[in-house]
């Protein structure tokens, strides 16, 4: 069960994960001047890479989980191991990819490009995801979850579909 302080700590570990990432970058910046812009992308890349893992990841776990019996010791450790890496992993790693992606397409104008606006929508509805799987992890920690594992493997398959066409569209910048 997701308890307020919980749920503090969580913010707190996203309050910190955007704090260095802002350090980091002013730094990058002040080291490397015109230099900055590829270790910053470098950085970012990472960060979506992690994100992204815990996207693809979760859902398996929730599949797992719907198969153990409540109040079990599988389930208990599902509990933990959901939580651990939506707040360890996925938060500051989204966090990060925010604030850095950000940074990036100010950098090199993208704000006006047709394929930026359509990535951007994308990344917000990724970002979505991110947050009914958040919202799953608390309801799996209450033993709350009504959805059948069927649900979550077809959930499974969003993250994948979003990340397909957002790295076609920042590769291919077809308009």
């Amino acid at each position: 069960m997701t308890t307020a302080v919980e749920e503090k700590s969580a913010a707190g570990r996203a309050g910190t994960a955007l704090a260095v990432t802002v350090a980091i970058t002013a730094l990058t910046i002040w080291l490397f001047g015109d230099a900055a812009y590829l270790w910053i992308k470098s950085i970012h890349v990472v960060a979506i890479i992690s994100w992204m893992a815990g996207l693809l990841y979760l859902p398996r776990l929730f599949i797992y989980h719907c198969d153990a019996p409540k109040d079990s010791e599988q389930s208990e450790t599902f509990k933990v191991m959901e939580a651990r890496l939506l707040n360890i992993i996925m938060t500051p790693a989204m966090v990060i990819s925010w604030v850095l992606g950000l940074w990036l397409a100010y950098q090199a104008g993208y704000f006006s490009a047709g394929w930026f606006h359509a990535k951007l929508a994308l990344t917000i509805a990724l970002s979505g995801v991110h947050g009914y799987f958040s919202a799953s992890v608390r309801r799996f920690g209450q033993d709350a979850n009504e959805k059948p594992p069927r649900h979550w493997r077809f959930v499974n398959e969003v993250p994948t579909l979003l990340m397909v066409a957002i790295v076609i569209l920042v590769i291919v910048k077809p308009f």
